[in-house]
């Protein structure tokens, strides 16, 4: 009876801390807790188990709107995801308390941040640390760290008596991450067919999307979604080049950069004088993005990981931070990059496939929690399925 309860909670716990309100997310913090508590190795990987297939939910549904297929791909995709999660949480689980457990937990938390396991690394309790210490940046990390370790030992009790007494005093006085000045983010409602649709016509109706939206706001960069400008060619270049010209205005726009052996996820940076791939996503989404084993077996295609690669850029003297769609679901690409101190953090998604799910939502709570941890601006821009499609 004692299993059971443990994993319901696990569940509930996974659900409420990841329903998309980053208020919400040091909820997450109690699953150290119930690992801890775990009688069997089993049941520690059961718990687990229940944790982050809450946590991801929306998985399945998301994967039968890509695919426009029924849910039994996405519940299998579902099930294989969580397979890291679950086997790191249950080889490091162990009876006896104290340090060794402790330390363990961290252990887990590390390996799960990182690659190969951190590729699937989503549901991280740490990040919580934004809800909990904003401002507090690697401090507060730390102490996040610190509070999830003693939730496993036999002060668990007072770890969450103080970490909710301090999710409360934040709570209290939360503000959400500013824009930086001269900076906006364009959300879009255009669905499956941004990005898709390489007509010329579609390229002219987002540069007067962001010509209108630039001059009601006076902004000077402006930033759209993942996939916005489809396929980069010298054509699209051009095009958006003569259409800015004589306007003090930079566009940062999701494009994709074809090559014979697949193709990169970018982010592109275009005003009136200059055009530049800005960002190689360093993480696309395993399985529909990223394919490694096409390269086993000789064949091209599947967008490229470049892992460790650019955690910075930079638009004339300001330094970013950027993030593409899947980076904000997991913890390494935001970690490095803060590891060269940003100006700012602009993330960039395209959540179409997202359609009755609350992916995107977790996507933006992440993203605030880290712009709060860290006390930088957030520039996000996100596109979606136009409401009653």
């Amino acid at each position: 009876m004692r299993s059971a309860v443990l994993i319901a909670i696990s569940v509930a716990v996974g659900a409420i801390g990841w329903s998309g309100t980053v208020l919400a997310l040091p909820v997450a913090m109690l699953f150290p807790v119930l690992w801890a508590m775990a009688p069997s190795r089993l049941v520690a990987a059961l718990i687990s188990l229940g944790y982050f297939l809450a946590a991801s939910r929306g998985l399945p549904q998301g994967v039968a709107n890509f695919y426009s297929a029924d849910l039994w791909p996405g519940l299998l995709l579902w099930l294989v995801a969580s397979a890291s999660f679950v086997i790191v949480h249950a080889a490091l689980w162990t009876p006896r308390p104290g340090q060794a457990r402790a330390g363990r937990y961290l252990l887990a938390t590390a390996l799960m941040a990182l690659p190969p396991f951190g590729i699937t690394g989503w549901a991280q309790p740490i990040t919580a640390a934004g809800v909990l210490f904003p401002r507090w940046g690697w401090w507060g990390l730390a102490a996040t760290a610190a509070g999830l370790a003693t939730m496993t030992s036999r002060f668990w009790p007072a770890a969450v008596l103080v970490m909710l007494s301090v999710w409360l005093w934040s709570a209290a006085f939360w503000t959400e991450p500013t824009l930086p000045e001269g900076w906006t983010g364009v959300d879009l409602e255009f669905g499956e067919t941004l990005g898709r649709d390489a007509s010329l016509e579609r390229q002219r109706v987002l540069i007067a999307t962001v010509l209108e939206r630039a001059q009601i706001r006076d902004v000077r960069t402006l930033v759209l979604p993942e996939s916005a400008l489809g396929f980069w060619t010298p054509t699209v270049e051009r095009l958006w080049r003569d259409a800015l010209h004589g306007r003090d205005l930079t566009v940062i726009s999701g494009a994709a950069v074809l090559d014979g052996k697949g193709y990169d996820n970018v982010l592109v940076a275009i005003s009136a004088t200059n055009a530049e791939i800005l960002y190689r996503e360093r993480m696309p989404v395993p399985g529909s993005m990223w394919q490694p084993w096409r390269m086993l077996i000789g064949q091209p295609g599947g967008a490229r990981a470049h892992f460790f690669g650019n955690p910075l850029v930079a638009v004339g003297e300001t330094k970013i931070a950027p993030l593409i769609c899947y980076e904000q679901l997991i913890v390494w690409p935001v970690l490095q990059s803060m590891l060269h101190s940003p100006d700012i953090i602009v993330a960039a998604g395209n959540g179409w496939w997202t359609s009755g799910t609350a992916i995107v939502a977790i996507q933006q709570a992440s993203t605030v929690a880290w712009g709060r941890l860290f006390d930088l601006p957030l520039v996000s821009a996100v596109n979606v399925q136009a409401k009653g499609d």
